[in-house]
């Protein structure tokens, strides 16, 4: 009996330095079993601003499309292996089946984007590390996307061209697609752009379309975004409310459900909803709340077990590999062998 207890007691110090240990290790649970999530410290300006580099540079509306779908973390990698199951579906008709899918309207908006859709994918640990940070530092994580803004717009690579339009209102820097039926996403290296060279985030994987590398930003081929205007997760639904550090989503501000990530500031004020608000389309009144991070209908809920209730991600993804491996999908997009062409002058 002495030498059980003593086992026992092993084990719980060993699980403590595994949870609180640098980088985070993974470790796998259900609902049945799960206990209160890592209390990670809150970020410096400095690591947010190294954490939205990959980003900040987007079009307003993917910039609000991509923070969002980082709370659904298991839900970008069921949608990027979906999306590689189905390289065949373009325009309307991969509109459709989007449509049936039972995922985040902002995760069926990055469908739009295949490139954006795999980079969150394939450096998985940096996506949950950015959804936790808008889930609990969420005017920072504004704030940060401002400063890098002005950083890049400083160094002279953030500018008007014939693909975005690039305006200062006031203090906020706001980046539109010239044409609203056409989005360009700038490829460039987030580590150079900005100026002075940023560090590179642990394990950063370049995915192929949206990464070139030197201090310069360039464009491949636009996504026509007119087949889904008609879907209530499309382009036009989401925006930004800048002076409210807001993200928007048809008119309104958006709510995520999520229940990989906890708002530690009102985890015990509101421990039965996420934000409060109305649901996405799509999901059921049950699956709201704080749980264990759920997979939908249909997918293999093992291959998610890589988060923790804070969103802490397996190291292998981070490394550039997919979850369920395979290639990058870029239908509708970036193809391969189509050049790109600067937007920001190379130096």
């Amino acid at each position: 009996m002495k030498l059980l207890k003593q086992s026992l007691a092993l084990l719980v110090i060993l699980s403590l330095v595994l949870a609180t240990a640098p980088g985070g290790f993974a470790y796998q649970t259900d609902e049945s079993t799960a206990s209160a999530p890592v209390q990670p410290t809150q970020q410096t300006p400095e690591q947010l601003q190294q954490l939205v580099a990959p980003i900040a540079l987007y079009p307003d509306a993917l910039v609000a499309q991509i923070l969002a779908a980082s709370t659904y973390p298991t839900e970008i990698v069921e949608a990027d292996r979906w999306m590689q199951q189905h390289p065949d579906l373009k325009g309307q008709q991969l509109g459709d089946e989007v449509d049936k899918q039972q995922w985040d309207p902002s995760v069926k908006a990055l469908t739009q984007f295949p490139s954006v859709l795999a980079n969150l994918d394939k450096n998985l640990s940096w996506t949950s590390s950015l959804g936790d940070a808008y889930v609990n530092q969420q005017q920072a994580v504004m704030d940060a996307v401002q400063v890098m803004r002005q950083r890049a717009q400083q160094s002279g690579n953030l500018k008007s061209t014939p693909e975005q339009k690039v305006t200062t209102q006031g203090q906020t820097i706001v980046v539109e697609p010239a044409n609203p039926d056409v989005v360009y996403v700038p490829a460039y290296d987030p580590w150079l752009v900005y100026g002075s060279p940023l560090p590179v985030w642990p394990g950063w994987y370049p995915v192929p379309g949206i990464f070139i590398g030197g201090p310069a930003i360039a464009f491949g081929v636009g996504f026509g975004i007119g087949y889904f205007g008609g879907f209530g997760w499309g382009w036009h639904r989401w925006g930004f409310d800048w002076h409210d550090h807001a993200v928007m989503y048809n008119h309104d501000r958006y709510i995520s459900h999520s229940r990989t990530f906890v708002n530690r500031d009102n985890f015990a004020h509101r421990a039965g909803d996420f934000h409060g608000g109305q649901a996405p389309r799509g999901f059921a009144g049950a699956q709201h709340g704080f749980a264990a991070p759920h997979s939908q209908p249909g997918t293999h809920s093992g291959a998610f077990s890589g988060f923790d209730h804070g969103g802490i991600a397996r190291s292998n993804s981070s490394r550039g590999q997919s979850s369920f491996g395979g290639g990058f999908h870029g239908g509708g997009g970036f193809h391969g062998g189509g050049g790109f062409h600067g937007g920001g002058g190379r130096r």
